[in-house]
């Protein structure tokens, strides 16, 4: 019966996560917004209470500081998308050193608000990165942020997400 166990990597930061800091992806574009989905995206968050006017009702909305029907904040024009991409293989039960991921939390930062008619258009990159020694040993936290802008270009919204991998 052998007792020994691997020795812990030096690092967690390997040349592929240096070579892809900062490098954002291909753009990925949504299909142009419809009034139906703000009414149905509304309607399931505020279930099953009736959703603000402003996020249906238009003849409402014109009279608000938007000028027309806008989105809830947290719309997702990429929830319903055309093609599946196709299921990820299972991962292995035992994970060693640098294996394993927790859900570090997330930051949103809101631009202007998602409105009929607009396309958007998504892209991600690794921001930054950083390595401790903590109580589970040898630490990264991997910050990645998605950000999107509509057809005008105007800023949407931005997603810091915090990995923490050990």
């Amino acid at each position: 019966m052998s007792t020994e166990t691997a020795a812990a990597p030096a690092t967690l930061i390997t040349q592929a996560l240096k070579d892809s800091l900062n490098v954002w992806s291909t753009p990925e574009v949504s299909h142009p917004v419809d009034c139906s989905d703000l009414r149905k995206w509304a309607i399931a968050v505020y279930w099953p209470d009736v959703p603000p006017k402003i996020f249906w009702d238009e003849d409402y909305a014109r009279t608000t500081k938007h000028g027309g029907i806008v989105a809830p904040r947290e719309f997702n024009p990429f929830a319903w998308p055309a093609i599946r991409p196709p299921d990820r293989a299972p991962r292995p039960a035992k994970r060693g050193v640098g294996e394993r991921t927790m859900n570090g939390g997330q930051k949103e930062v809101y631009g202007v608000p998602i409105r009929p008619g607009d396309v958007i258009t998504s892209k991600t990159a690794l921001v930054h990165m950083e390595e401790k020694v903590g109580k589970l040993g040898l630490t990264l936290y991997k910050s990645t942020e998605m950000r999107w802008t509509n057809q005008k270009g105007e800023f949407v919204r931005s997603r810091i997400s915090i990995s923490i991998v050990y």
